[in-house]
């Protein structure tokens, strides 16, 4: 069975100079080539696909450079201003490439060095080195322009050299453009039905669509069951290896349930891989199929596994959820299922879970099985997976679809700590937060998420932001 990958993402880079300047300043032009060439190899090193097309002097390289971008099919440009350049060498470019623009303010050093440059005495040679330096002198004439065209433009100022903090923020936008453009080409698979009347997590699947892209394929239970029937034994003996690998088989599991839940899972991979999903969400309530039952209280160790090989998959037909759980997969944060279990207040914490898969690339220590005599709320009963989170910063990130009919990010940043968890064969975990456990708590709920939220390995809100404002829509932090 394939495994999704994350590709190198493809984006534009240009610097922009006047033309009238390269004949007046003799290496001029080569020094700032030279430094869009820095630039391009450094975003090479963000694991991006640089189209560099150079410097862009004139409007008719202007119109060029546009059609080339737009033909590239880039996610996203970066614009390098490495010296004063005409708006008019801006504009054709990103109006014709229609995708978000990074604008790129950045000084060859921190600074200029003043007693050097005085000594030049060569007027001609001063002027020529100040304009090196000049990268912030047109970034307000080109923000004038992107304001009065409708344009939305992203800054980064800094230094070209010496300045780590600029290229975590540009290696943020670039991973923001791959979350983007891994979403647009995601197949979401939906097999069954909504948990009925969990009205929070109920979707707009069209505004789904036109918010992230993507293709959603709707699959039946019936599917599934029946590529049970042509599971072999070598097959279902290939998986048991998999599972004692993978997890923590517990003594009271049954070799029955066992290669029940091996059977689904090669069934899974099948259908994974036939459909070529990148993620699913599912639930069924079922109607009396002993067939459907039997596949669908044996799946939770095959989807764990798919989870784990970035083909997150999502209980509850929550497709709000199961999104975000892709976006934190992308940026190989895990994106564990979650909600709330229960609140300690001697310990600050909010303890968290869910029944159903794990994630088991951020578990802390070996993820276990365990037999349940019944599925607490859904029907069937057979084996589960018990884990915590891995102890360190963690990230929550929930879909909202608010009451205008619109997408948001909602985030937050805290830390998963020891202590105990509810050993009931579900996920659990204690998280802690900077604004404490009620503050949290309540601020969260006041802006209307669903009760389920992704938790990811990691402080990446600054990334989730970019991506909130690469896909246009709106993002909050809580803490």
């Amino acid at each position: 069975m394939r495994t999704i990958q994350q590709g190198r993402v493809k984006v534009g880079l240009f610097g922009i100079g006047l033309a009238a300047y390269w004949d007046q300043f003799q290496g001029l032009e080569s020094r700032l080539q030279g430094y869009i060439t820095e630039v391009a190899a450094q975003l090479e090193q963000q694991n991006a696909e640089v189209v560099n097309l150079g410097m862009i002097d004139t409007t008719d390289k202007a119109f060029a450079a546009g059609d080339t971008f737009r033909q590239e099919g880039v996610s996203l440009i970066f614009l390098y201003v490495t010296t004063y350049a005409l708006s008019s060498t801006v504009l054709q470019v990103v109006s014709k490439a229609k995708v978000p623009v990074i604008v790129l303010n950045l000084s060859p050093q921190q600074a200029i060095d003043y007693t050097a440059f005085n000594n030049l005495k060569d007027r001609m040679k001063m002027t020529s080195e100040w304009l090196a330096f000049c990268a912030a002198c047109p970034v307000p004439e080109i923000a004038n322009v992107f304001h009065r065209t409708g344009i939305s433009f992203f800054q980064v100022t800094g230094t070209l050299h010496h300045d780590p903090a600029v290229w975590k923020e540009i290696s943020e936008w670039v991973d923001a453009a791959r979350i983007a453009h891994t979403m647009s080409y995601n197949r979401l698979g939906l097999m069954g039905n909504y948990y009925g009347g969990m009205l929070d997590i109920y979707t707009d699947l069209t505004l789904q669509l036109s918010t992230f892209g993507g293709h959603m394929e709707l699959i039946e239970v019936e599917e599934l069951s029946d590529l049970r029937n042509g599971v072999t034994k070598e097959q279902i003996a290939s998986k048991l290896i998999e599972f004692n690998y993978s997890f923590e088989v517990q003594p009271d599991c049954s070799v029955a349930e066992l290669e029940r839940a091996a059977k689904t899972a090669v069934a899974l991979d099948k259908l994974v891989e036939k459909h070529q999903l990148g993620s699913m969400a599912y639930y069924h309530k079922g109607t009396g199929s002993i067939a459907n039952e039997d596949t669908m209280s044996s799946i939770i160790l095959g989807n764990s596994l798919l989870t784990a090989k970035g083909i997150p998959v999502a209980g509850e037909y929550e497709v709000k959820n199961v999104q975000a759980m892709k976006i934190m997969d992308c940026l190989g944060a895990g994106g564990s299922f979650t909600e709330y279990y229960a609140m300690d207040f001697n310990d600050d914490v909010v303890l968290m879970g869910h029944d159903g898969p794990c994630h088991p690339k951020i578990a802390e220590g070996k993820i276990k099985i365990k037999p349940l005599q019944v599925y607490h709320g859904k029907v069937g009963n057979g084996l589960s997976v018990e884990m915590s989170v891995k102890h360190g910063e963690v990230t929550l990130l929930s879909i909202v679809e608010t009451g205008q009919g619109k997408i948001m990010l909602l985030m937050a940043e805290g830390a998963s700590v020891s202590g105990p968890i509810l050993e009931i064969g579900n996920t659990n975990s204690r998280y802690k937060f900077p604004c404490g456990a009620k503050a949290f708590v309540e601020s969260w709920n006041s802006h209307g998420p669903a009760h389920h939220c992704a938790i990811g390995k990691g402080h990446i809100s600054t990334t989730l932001i970019k991506l909130a404002q690469i896909l246009g829509i709106g993002y909050t932090k809580v803490c």
